[in-house]
């Protein structure tokens, strides 16, 4: 029984890092992938279905379980929140076996407003340059400033207002004028 515990605990471990690995390219950052509000977390406590589930990051950061209430997990790593489920929990069983998978990532995201056709919130995948934003935006209205667009950068408290110039970055030999897109970010099309 032992070794067959050993083994899906392994299994789950090995499945995680696979998980963690393909987000970290996601994420574009260097290390472990941050869980952040909206995500959706696969919460499994081994031979115990009554508090395995599947549950979603509040807009606050936390997840509500069973027997700990709310949990605050937005920006920890997927093995942080293991280890700190783990400990929670070993006030009310001996040795509990906790598994933590990102079911759905949807912290990672960025918005397009303004003048252009299909303004709104879209996943952010790694790479995605403003070019790729104003793409999946759809095609600029009759009246959109195509040299006034911007990029507000949650920085902190306040937003950072990076300008960007949609002839500039179309003509050639200007490809540095198209810079990649970070979570949270706005495109605005004035």
């Amino acid at each position: 029984m032992m070794a067959m515990r050993q083994s899906i605990v392994t299994v789950g471990l090995v499945a995680s890092a696979m998980v963690l690995t393909g987000l970290a390219a996601t994420a574009g950052v260097d290390g472990e992938y941050k869980i952040g509000p909206e995500d959706v977390l696969d919460i499994t406590v081994w031979d115990n279905p009554t508090l395995s589930r599947a549950v979603p990051v509040r807009p606050d950061g936390k997840i509500s379980l069973p027997l700990l209430n709310d949990v605050q997990v937005a920006g920890l790593s997927p093995m942080q929140l293991r280890e700190l489920l783990a400990k929670k929990l070993a006030e009310y069983m001996p040795s509990p076996e906790v598994s933590v998978i990102v079911r759905e990532i949807r912290s990672l995201s960025f918005s397009v407003v303004g003048e252009i056709r299909n303004p709104g919130r879209y996943e952010l995948r790694s790479g995605t340059t403003v070019l790729d934003a104003l793409a999946r935006g759809g095609p600029f209205n009759d009246f959109a400033s195509r040299s006034r667009i911007f990029v507000l950068r949650p920085n902190g408290a306040a937003m950072k207002r990076l300008p960007f110039d949609y002839s500039k970055a179309i003509s050639a030999n200007a490809e540095h004028q198209n810079f990649a897109l970070e979570p949270g970010d706005i495109v605005v099309v004035p």
